[in-house]
């Protein structure tokens, strides 16, 4: 397969590193295309590759100039050519993120999604792309492990959850994360990284905002999406650890 700069309307995506790969080939082998190694490359992790590849039927090759085109970083000997499908969410718990605007933060919530078990995200555009190579890498493989669904605005994904209950992050929410009791199913909405959420969204659900010194202006979004994320399950875990 040829390889080419990633394009956004292309129908492919790259996972870069051994890690990220290895994760498209254990969660999701069905959506890789292709495996391609460094002439380098010589960690024992890429036996364990070879052997998924090829109990999948994944062709593998060793190409130099593909690492030219798609990676500078002197640490990257695997690529993966993935398959984007399209993400469609199922009822339950949703993360809601409003223009998310970098692809590095995009991909660190998804990994915290996933740790945290709330695998549907909705992202409503304008938002960096969720395919991009560079949010694949900073999830470290937790898109193959999240369903993502872009809807054209926030009133047409409340329409299809209507039964969830939402949860508006905001400077200014009217009630502190840690006095609020997160009902399920719950939305947790995060706005964009620079502007927070649209003031309109005092009005959707129960606003609430999380509780720190003065010495910052506000928290780092992925940071704020974990600590979400920690509050709406944590009874949850809880629960597993009693037993």
């Amino acid at each position: 397969m040829k390889v080419s700069r990633y394009q956004k309307h292309s129908d492919i995506t790259y996972a870069l590193g051994a890690t990220v790969a290895m994760e498209f080939l254990l969660k999701a082998p069905g959506t890789v295309r292709q495996i391609i190694f460094h002439p380098e490359f010589t960690s024992d992790a890429k036996e364990d590759i070879l052997k998924l590849a090829e109990d999948k039927g994944i062709p593998v090759e060793t190409d130099r100039k593909a690492f030219n085109i798609l990676s500078q970083k002197e640490n990257c000997f695997v690529i993966a050519v993935i398959s984007k499908t399209q993400g469609k969410l199922e009822a339950g718990n949703h993360m809601v993120l409003v223009n998310p605007s970098n692809a590095g933060n995009l991909g660190t919530i998804m990994r915290s999604c996933a740790g945290f078990g709330v695998t549907d995200i909705a992202i409503i555009p304008p938002a960096v792309d969720h395919y991009d190579p560079k949010t694949v890498r900073a999830s470290m493989g937790a898109l193959a492990r999240v369903n993502v669904e872009v809807f054209a605005t926030f009133e047409e994904y409340r329409e299809r959850f209507p039964e969830n209950n939402c949860y508006p992050f905001m400077l200014d929410g009217s009630t502190l994360l840690q006095e609020t009791v997160i009902e399920k199913p719950f939305s947790l909405i995060m706005g964009n990284e620079a502007t927070g959420l649209p003031a309109g969204f005092r009005d959707v659900g129960n606003p609430i905002r999380i509780e720190h010194t003065d010495a910052i202006d506000s928290l780092n979004l992925p940071i704020a999406a974990s600590i979400g994320l920690y509050e709406a399950t944590k009874d949850h875990f809880a629960s597993n650890t009693r037993k």
